[in-house]
């Protein structure tokens, strides 16, 4: 694929929207619409790579409430012509068609393979990919079983979207400050998952989110890893012109890991 002259490519991740609940997240919805409003102009194609609500449920005749501007936004973008794409993160795992269907996004589960101008890329929101966590990966292949998403289901909204809503909380009030600190190449199991890629086939760019640390990692002469970071602190994305990546901030005062 070619990117058109004077277009570029999009990336973020890790809005996490509806927590906390109130004002906090509708200024960050908002912040997120301002951006949307900034780069459609230029705007090929955007990618939200995973974790876009901290929770996300859809129940065969509702969803979660909230979340109208942003979605409404994106419809907008759609309807211009500027292909989205919604990765599924760890957080909104149980995205199924209402938003292929209403707003016309492109719905990705797994990590993709693309091609702009001769560069290669991996898109993907990162859970589960590298070594360790089994923890996790062993929850994760729970949640996407058919059968536990029937179960939920029979579950009255107010009471499933509560509890959830209940265990996002625990589990981000356990993780604490974690985020924010490197682990060294050898600790960042998505460096370690990147380097074990490279060994099998090249990609110039890895970019994925989930880390919630926003870094650009030369893992080779020819390939970097890029993290997509967050919208709590960060306010970070990704833009790729065809020849170059750059990892860039909403805000002024970022802090990008990079080696």
């Amino acid at each position: 694929m070619t990117i058109p002259e004077g277009k570029r490519i999009y990336f973020s991740s890790d809005f996490h929207l509806g927590v906390p609940k109130g004002k906090a997240t509708r200024d960050r919805e908002q912040l997120i619409i301002d951006w949307l409003n900034v780069i459609e102009h230029d705007a090929h194609e955007i990618f939200l790579v995973g974790d876009i609500f901290d929770f996300w449920f859809e129940y065969k005749h509702a969803i979660p409430k909230g979340f109208a501007r942003f979605q409404g936004k994106i419809a907008a973008l759609v309807d211009k012509g500027i292909k989205v794409h919604f990765f599924t993160g760890n957080h909104d795992m149980w995205m199924f068609d209402y938003f292929s269907e209403e707003l016309g996004v492109q719905m990705h589960r797994e990590p993709i393979e693309v091609e702009w101008n001769g560069k290669k890329l991996l898109i993907g929101h990162g859970d589960g990919l590298g070594p360790g966590d089994y923890k996790y990966k062993f929850i994760k292949r729970v949640f996407a079983a058919k059968w536990s998403q029937w179960c939920f289901a029979r579950l009255h909204p107010n009471f499933g979207i509560g509890l959830a809503n209940f265990f996002s909380r625990k589990s981000r009030a356990a993780t604490g400050d974690e985020d924010s600190v490197f682990l060294g190449e050898n600790g960042e199991w998505l460096i370690v998952y990147c380097k074990e890629y490279l060994q099998k086939k090249h990609q110039d760019f890895f970019i994925f989110g989930h880390r919630h640390l926003p870094m650009d990692i030369q893992l080779n002469p020819t390939s970097r890893y890029i993290n997509l970071g967050e919208w709590f602190n960060y306010c970070t994305y990704g833009v790729f012109d065809g020849k170059e990546m750059q990892l860039l901030s909403f805000k002024e005062d970022i802090s990008v890991k990079e080696n």
